[in-house]
């Protein structure tokens, strides 16, 4: 064989045609750019993606909360529009057919409805962002309702264990100042005790509930002795007086006999003041169940009802219908309140906002107060 056709022969077996070649290589050029794509421009615009349907959405949401805050606020300082007569049924809940008795007009007469909750206690928070709170506020409300035209009749709605000797008797003097020009109704709920049972005195009526936890009436002063604790942590406290009873109650040293003395006189003289309240409030009852029952012990609604310290046995919309009996209204609404203000709706968040510091715990802890107050 020639040597020529033999590397002809080589060639053919090691190599492809041109035509194949040319395929391979086109196959080839067009997964390079699919692997590796070309960088582009930085000048040349994006289209809008991902990011720009976020920020839209966000505008939105952001635009929505700003509207229904503002209908919040509008709705709640506006106020309540008249509720037409609801058809309840007959074995309807007396919580039901208050809620349908509330009423915003101008022209109708009703009965205001004040709660007393908690001890009975001047409001110490003296955050900015704190809502008016506590007796001076529940005096106000007293005071704002003995004022107004449309109010025929208040009813107190009461659950509280009592509270300090000024404040109880604050809303007590308020309580009869209204009582001059509108009948009150006083309400017991779960407790009505101490200063609590101290303010319903003023009250033309009283309306509890058969187990109602009420008495309680006395007064109680308590103060703390830490001069132990003191001791072992290494502090000692040396006040300069101008008298030798100016620290009397001290919680730093022990009580001698003559303050025990001075202090026991001050409690009786503030039990003496609410017993005169107590008989002046509740004149049907008997002498001797009126000392004997005004010794600080608790009874329930239903022997105070027996003894006469409580005129009917009932809830609220007993409550509701006696209170519009007294007044002379068949079927009483109950006038909704507004809002103290603008600032109480918006910082109400804040009440508890204020930080009991150490320093002002021991003031609490180391000042003693006389309390129309049931303890246990």
């Amino acid at each position: 064989m020639p040597e020529n056709d033999k590397t002809n022969q080589t060639n053919t077996d090691i190599s492809l045609p041109k035509e194949e070649w040319e395929k391979k290589l086109l196959e080839n050029e067009k997964t390079a750019f699919t692997e590796f794509p070309l960088p582009q421009d930085p000048n040349e615009k994006k289209p809008a993606g991902k990011h720009a349907v976020h920020g839209i959405w966000a505008a939105l949401l952001l635009a929505v909360f700003a509207v229904s805050a503002v209908c919040g606020v509008y709705l709640t300082v506006k106020p309540v529009a008249k509720c037409p007569p609801a058809k309840t049924a007959e074995k309807e809940d007396n919580t039901s057919k208050l809620a349908a008795a509330f009423v915003r007009s101008k022209g109708e007469k009703g009965i205001a409805w004040i709660k007393v909750r908690g001890v009975i206690a001047q409001d110490n928070n003296s955050s900015a962002f704190s809502r008016p709170s506590g007796a001076s506020s529940i005096a106000k409300k007293i005071r704002e309702a003995g004022r107004d035209e449309n109010v025929q009749a208040i009813v107190l709605d009461i659950n509280s264990p009592g509270g300090t000797v000024a404040s109880v008797q604050n809303i007590y003097s308020e309580i009869l100042k209204a009582k001059e020009k509108k009948k009150v109704v006083a309400l017991f709920r779960d407790v009505a005790a101490s200063g609590g049972f101290y303010i319903a005195m003023a009250a033309d009526k009283i309306v509890a509930e058969p187990g109602t936890i009420t008495g309680s009436v006395g007064v109680i002063m308590q103060t703390s002795n830490v001069e132990g604790l003191f001791d072992k942590i290494g502090v000692k406290v040396t006040p300069i007086t101008s008298g030798k009873y100016k620290d009397m109650g001290s919680a730093f040293r022990p009580m001698s006999d003559a303050e025990k003395a001075i202090l026991q006189d001050m409690v009786n003289d503030t039990y003496t003041q609410f017993f005169a309240a107590v008989k002046a409030g509740r004149p049907n009852v008997k002498p001797e169940d009126l000392a004997e029952y005004t010794d600080g012990r608790v009874f329930t609604g239903q022997r105070a009802y027996k003894l006469g310290f409580v005129d009917k046995l009932g809830g609220e919309e007993e409550a509701r219908l006696l209170a519009g009996e007294l007044a002379g209204i068949k079927d009483p609404k109950v006038i909704a309140s507004r809002p103290d203000g603008l600032r109480e709706l918006i910082f109400s968040f804040g009440s508890s906002m204020e930080n009991q510091t150490l320093a002002k715990q021991l003031q609490t802890l180391a000042t003693p107060s006389v309390s129309y107050l049931w303890v246990n």
